[in-house]
């Protein structure tokens, strides 16, 4: 009889301690969470805080687009004649002779918005500086064109090199033909405009009415 009393008391004392454990784990900070900060935070509680404190940040692939880029769901239209100054300077590395031999275009896109320059320009020589009398050259393209994005106060550039004219005083032409000298000339780019030119030193001398001209590039020729 004494043997069935102390398993029946055994019984008591497991059912008693099971239940202890059974609401300490109903309590905060149960478990195996250890609120010294030592522990392991409950999975719950990281995506909760997550969302409550941590901002929002943007990372590559993200729908947030850089203030630069142009508006979520179409992309930056072509510059307008308008968007663009343009200036002209005779290239540093030329094709040896006493005419222009080689002239940098820089287009500066002066309005408040991103626009896109892209392809290679047709070129005519304004007689007297007037448009009206403009004699289209011969435009021979090089170099792939690619699109070029210009954000406001940015720069584009082509570049344009000419039959040479040579020797002295008015100089001549290889071919035989006579030198023309055009004080401006008309830079058209595609969907852009038309863009009357001076050099910043000087006058546009050439032979042979032709001009080989690089297409639209986000890089300064020298």
């Amino acid at each position: 009889m004494r043997y069935v009393n102390g398993m029946r008391g055994s019984v008591v004392a497991v059912v008693v301690v099971s239940a202890a454990l059974a609401v300490a784990g109903c309590q905060p900070g149960g478990g195996g969470a250890d609120t010294g900060g030592g522990g392991v935070t409950p999975s719950g509680a990281v995506s909760s805080a997550a969302s409550s404190s941590t901002p929002s940040v943007s990372r590559p692939g993200s729908s947030a687009a850089p203030s630069s880029a142009p508006a979520p769901g179409g992309s930056a239209a072509t510059c307008s004649a308008g968007s663009l100054k343009a200036t002209a300077r005779q290239a540093a590395v030329r094709p040896a002779g006493t005419g222009t031999g080689a002239a940098v275009v820089e287009f500066t896109n002066v309005s408040g918005r991103t626009c896109v320059l892209k392809g290679h320009p047709t070129v005519a020589g304004a007689g007297n500086g007037s448009p009206e009398m403009n004699v289209p050259l011969t435009v021979k393209p090089t170099g792939a064109a690619a699109p070029v994005k210009v954000a406001p106060g940015g720069k584009a550039w082509v570049e344009l090199t000419f039959v040479q004219v040579q020797g002295e005083a008015d100089g001549y032409c290889v071919s035989g033909s006579a030198p023309v000298v055009y004080p401006t000339m008309v830079v058209r780019l595609p969907g852009a405009g038309a863009h009357q030119v001076a050099l910043d030193d000087g006058q546009f001398a050439e032979c042979d009415d032709t001009v080989t001209v690089t297409a639209v590039s986000a890089v300064r020729p020298s």
